[in-house]
């Protein structure tokens, strides 16, 4: 027990009667499992007697939640909320059991034999739950939950079977996204930097060298990808996002950039991964892939006054209403005299807007405006093609409305907009669908110009309007009494393909031009190809295909993609270069591929035929090289002022600053060659 220490204050919302924190939600209680236990964490770690005996008590009503019903399904597992009648969110056991792993690894051998007989026991039924659940390593949140909890709660337990599993999830996951490149859930301003902090600290606390290793050069590869969307002109982690609740997508919350470097600043991610943050020559353009086989990678331009990005696709990979809706495909961030705005599309159904959706009765229904579209874009700078076609519609939902939307989420920040060549002074207004739309708001313009829309009801609208404090361009599909559309079900005896929305849009800095109009005519100048096969009766063939085609091109350029209508699926996507693959990674500091040999600058990387990459940071004389492996191979890294040599590591990482050299490795072999600097470790 710590003796000259004061006891915790207990939260402002601590329910005594209950022992664990309350929160209302449309006037009624709710007691959660995880902020309980991070009070419990809290309790043991400031460590006097009646924090302990607090401690206990917490514990104890938190595992009341837990399903201790041999042989039911989600046996070891927790309710989210003390108030639900069974398990339902199967999440709710990595981050319950966390903070009590953690807080037991460097406090366990203090606290009295009850507190830690009982949390043994709880956290050995959430490693059996954990085990069973065993999460696809798609699902990055919870895999790095996963890993973290398995791996450290069998160090804790001393129990080498989980500590295994842990360990094979871990290369599991490492494997599985080198396959692509980044995280399967790409560039989540939440979620993505609470995956690298795991990463992290379990590099630091594992008491296995390997599984250290890995985590630290898994972490690196993530925390660059993290930093370069940094956006340091308008402070905000620029898009496209797979995951991003409310608060991330219309900047209410705090700036992510000071989340990005608290990192550094913590030791969390090393100080030379800051150069990712601050050294990006802008302007410039970010690639990288998050799952090859199913088309999904992101682009972003990053510029000195904003930022655009697209994803190839939404997220796709969980069948859950609550995730699938996260994704925005296409954001813009910019700068305003007030701070950062932000515009994005989204595709709607049956009308819902911020307020309108709740996942569960425990959660706000400001946390998220779901996107319930399919999408299929592409990028080039700032320009951008999206095809849009709704999630889920056929013969058996019934909907009110189907549209695009495009969101400029602070009406007072727009003070120009123009519709072809006529200025527009109030709202709302009727749009023609072959009118050039172009936004005036802070330092941007936006331009729109919508592509073929499928009119299922007479006459579809189109306009801008207010709404909620935002300006919102409104582009139907249907609009009337609720309906089925029997044409739509698949593949049933009506179905002729599905429904099209799609768009192109271009950002420009206002600077560039006198007014709105002028950018009307720069954006009409160029030529746009719309055109999709004639409809036909769908019979179930898989060579039956209906091809939708969009290309714009202007001043040389050229940017296109083609969409199959029957299936959506993505054909192709290119630009006057020719058609795009799927980058690990691009961008200026930093290249990875698996051909074993990276290059960039005149930094050079040679090594075996798995996943690698390259950080060169030659400003401040940096260079990083990480090797994924698994398989053992000689590791060359050749920078400007000289050259490390390994005979062979299977996964590692060679650290060059300023000539002083850091060597990490699984399985090397003999001792690190280095010329023209000096290895200190």
């Amino acid at each position: 027990m710590v003796q000259n220490r004061k006891p915790l204050n207990l939260p402002k919302d601590f329910d005594s009667k209950v022992n664990l924190p309350v929160r209302n939600v449309n006037g009624k209680a709710f007691h959660a499992t995880i902020p309980g236990m991070n009070l419990v964490a809290e309790l043991i770690e400031n460590g006097t007697e009646l924090d302990i005996e607090r401690a206990e008590r917490v514990m104890d009503a938190v595992f009341e939640s837990q399903e201790r019903r041999i042989g039911a399904p989600h046996y070891g597992n927790f309710t989210w909320e003390r108030e639900d009648e069974m398990v339902e969110d199967l999440n709710a056991v990595h981050f319950t059991i966390m903070p009590l792993i953690r807080v037991l690894l460097d406090r366990s051998g203090f606290l009295p034999v009850s507190l830690k007989d009982k949390a043994f026991e709880g956290i050995r039924l959430g490693l059996e739950a954990i085990a069973r659940i065993d999460v696809h390593v798609r699902y990055t949140t919870i895999v790095a939950a996963d890993v973290f909890d398995s791996c450290l709660g069998g160090e804790l337990l001393s129990n080498r079977i989980f500590m295994e599993r842990g360990r094979d999830k871990l290369r599991e996951w490492v494997d599985f996204t080198g396959e692509s490149g980044t995280f399967y859930e790409y560039n989540c301003p939440g979620y993505t930097g609470m995956s690298i902090e795991r990463l992290a600290e379990l590099a630091k606390l594992s008491c296995d060298k390997p599984t250290r290793i890995v985590a630290d050069v898994f972490a690196a590869r993530m925390g660059v990808s993290a930093l370069l969307h940094g956006h340091l002109a308008t402070n905000r982690w620029s898009g496209p996002f797979s995951r991003a609740y409310q608060s991330q997508i219309d900047l209410s919350g705090p700036s992510e950039i000071g989340w990005m470097r608290s990192w550094i600043e913590s030791g969390t991610l090393p100080q030379w991964m800051l150069g990712a943050l601050e050294d990006k020559p802008i302007p410039c353009e970010i690639k990288e892939t998050s799952d090859s086989s199913f088309q999904q990678m992101m682009t972003t331009y990053l510029a000195d006054e904003f930022s655009l990005g697209v994803a190839s696709k939404e997220l796709s990979s969980q069948a859950n209403r609550f995730i699938e809706g996260e994704s925005s495909v296409f954001i813009a961030h910019f700068n305003c005299d007030a701070g950062a705005d932000v515009l994005l599309s989204k595709y709607v159904v049956d009308e819902k807007w911020l307020g309108d959706f709740r996942t569960t009765p425990s959660r706000s229904n400001m946390q998220l405006q779901p996107d319930e579209g399919r999408f299929w874009g592409t990028q080039d700078q700032t320009r951008a093609i999206g095809l849009y076609t709704p999630r889920v519609i056929g013969a058996r939902q019934p909907c009110t409305g189907l549209k695009m939307v495009f969101v400029w989420m602070r009406r007072h920040n727009v003070d120009e907009i123009w519709i072809g060549d006529r200025k527009v002074d109030k709202l709302p207004q009727v749009v023609e669908r072959d009118q050039t739309i172009v936004v005036g708001s802070g330092s941007i313009y936006t331009a729109i110009r919508l592509l073929t829309f499928t009119e299922l009801n007479y006459n579809p609208p189109v306009r801008l309007v207010e709404r909620n404090g935002s300006l919102v361009l409104e582009a139907y599909n249907y609009e009337g009494p609720s309906k089925t559309f029997w044409e739509l079900g698949w593949p049933g005896s009506f179905y002729q393909g599905l429904p099209q929305a799609g768009f192109y849009a271009e950002i420009a800095k206002r600077s560039d031009f006198s007014d709105g109009r002028e950018f009307v005519k720069e954006v009409e100048s160029g030529e746009l190809l719309d055109h999709a096969d004639a409809p036909f009766t769908f019979s179930g063939n898989d060579d039956e295909d209906r091809i939708w085609k969009v290309e714009y091109s202007r001043d040389g350029r050229k940017l296109g993609v083609e969409v199959d209508l029957m299936r959506w699926n993505l054909k192709r996507r290119w630009t006057e270069e020719g058609d795009q693959d799927w980058p690990m990674l691009e961008s200026p500091l930093m290249e990875q591929n698996a051909t074993g040999l990276v290059k960039i600058g005149e930094a050079v990387l040679r090594c075996g035929k798995f996943p690698a990459w390259v950080f060169a940071n030659p400003k401040h004389k940096c260079w990083v090289a990480g090797y994924h492996g698994p398989g053992i191979a000689p590791v060359v890294l050749e920078v400007p002022d000289g050259k490390v040599e390994l005979d062979a590591m299977s996964t590692g990482m060679i650290v060059w600053e300023n000539g002083l050299v850091r060597v990490q490795g699984n399985d090397l072999l003999g001792v690190p060659s280095v010329s023209g600097g000096k290895l200190i470790n």
